[in-house]
């Protein structure tokens, strides 16, 4: 995916805020802003819960949306679905990738209708393996991200999606608090999850600036997702966590120069760098030094520019007899001394 060494995912999530038109226009900021894709959510308020008087469905815990009834909350930030017509035809208009999560299998089978490209597995449903068995199923690319997930719970989660039939699967690091710290991100783990499944890793990101997405690409990371809206001020659920448009391009420019500058495990001069090998130090006549007068530190020294002797052969030279007038600045070679 990509030809850019990063694949960045502009999250659309609740940020439609109940208007297509919005939507439309979130699409259309993602692909101005330089994103590879645009990833939308398929699921509807009875489909990712029940509604229910039990405490539990109550959202607490310090979160944004503390107090909240789950039912009315997904019902807010869903995305109706009779939208996705109009939304995968603007994707397409404008040039940019789109995906989708499904939280349920009807959402798959939706999903299906419109020749879906790659399924997204959100980090809350990494454990539900029937579902990721479903989607897998469809023999599309699968990105699953992994936050709250132990060890055990991706490895099955993996297993099940490539056992089932997903023709390739990528992880993302993610923590899945809205804004996440930066502090809890724990990149650290972004080079062992490459070793440990061998697949493409990427962030999930849920902070606020560019400094997380940059670090995780410099450990290897190739997949970048991150929400964006129109104006924070517009609210909603996920308005607080969001990038607005041109604070997404700057992330994009961010993480595509990351990229590049993790280049190759090169040692020795690049080309640009060629050029300036002649200003490294070497020995060189720092007064007149006359035939048959001997080299000492006080006529001979390490300066800049190159051209003489390497600066760790005046041992050897020392106390040597120049064989000809030696003018100041002039390189110092053995061809100048009596040998």
């Amino acid at each position: 995916m990509g030809g850019n060494g990063v694949y960045v995912i502009a999250e659309l999530s609740a940020n439609h805020g109940g208007s297509k038109s919005r939507a439309l226009e979130v699409v259309h900021a993602a692909a101005e802003a330089g994103a590879d894709a645009v990833k939308f959510q398929h699921y509807t308020d009875q489909t990712i819960t029940v509604r229910s008087n039990h405490p539990d469905f109550r959202v607490s815990g310090g979160t944004l949306w503390d107090g909240r009834q789950l039912a009315d909350l997904y019902a807010e930030a869903m995305m109706p679905w009779e939208w996705t017509q109009d939304l995968v035809a603007e994707a397409k208009k404008v040039g940019i990738d789109w995906l989708s999560s499904p939280f349920d299998n009807s959402a798959v089978d939706f999903l299906e209708t419109f020749n879906i490209s790659t399924y997204k597995i959100a980090s809350f449903e990494l454990i539900d393996l029937p579902l990721i068995r479903y989607v897998a199923s469809k023999g599309k690319p699968m990105i699953m991200s992994t936050g709250m997930s132990t060890l055990d719970e991706i490895d099955r989660a993996v297993q099940a999606a490539t056992e089932s039939g997903a023709p390739k699967v990528s992880i993302l690091r993610c923590n899945s608090t809205y804004p996440a710290s930066s502090t809890e991100m724990d990149l650290a783990a972004i080079p062992k999850m490459i070793k440990r499944w061998g697949i493409p890793v990427g962030l999930s990101d849920h902070t606020m600036s560019s400094v997380t997405a940059i670090g995780a690409v410099a450990l290897g990371a190739t997949i970048l997702e991150k929400h964006i809206t129109m104006r924070r001020s517009d609210g909603g659920p996920d308005g607080a966590f969001s990038l607005e448009p041109h604070e997404f391009a700057a992330l994009v420019r961010d993480v595509r120069e990351a990229s590049l500058s993790l280049g190759t495990a090169r040692f020795g001069p690049s080309a640009s760098e060629v050029n300036s090998l002649k200003f490294r130090r070497s020995l060189r006549a720092v007064a007149d030094i006359k035939a048959g007068e001997k080299i000492t530190l006080t006529n001979v020294r390490s300066v800049r520019p190159a051209g003489g002797l390497m600066p760790d052969d005046f041992s050897s030279i020392d106390g040597s007899i120049a064989s000809r007038d030696i003018a100041i600045g002039d390189p110092i070679t053995r061809d100048l001394l009596q040998q």
